[in-house]
């Protein structure tokens, strides 16, 4: 990566970087864990804990992020539930 030391605004990775097909594969799944992690955070209550201990901890966000991609699921078939019935 290059010095960002000039750099006014916008991203300091540069071209090199971002020109790579591999590169916006990598951005899209990483939208896409950030999301869940971000709910999370906001609905699934793991920004604060409510537990004690690491054992207490990870239930919570094994049963958090399932909790998502059960949702995500849902939505899913919805969505293909809707283009199946047009």
């Amino acid at each position: 990566m290059t010095s960002t030391d000039t750099r006014i605004g916008g991203s300091a990775i540069d071209g090199r970087t971002t020109r790579h097909p591999g590169y916006a594969v990598s951005q899209t799944i990483r939208k896409r864990i950030e999301e869940h992690l971000g709910w999370g955070k906001t609905v699934g209550r793991i920004r604060h804990t409510l537990y004690r201990g690491l054992k207490r901890v990870d239930q919570q966000f094994k049963l958090t992020m399932t909790a998502s991609n059960i949702l995500r699921m849902a939505r899913m078939l919805r969505a293909v539930q809707q283009e199946a019935a047009r």
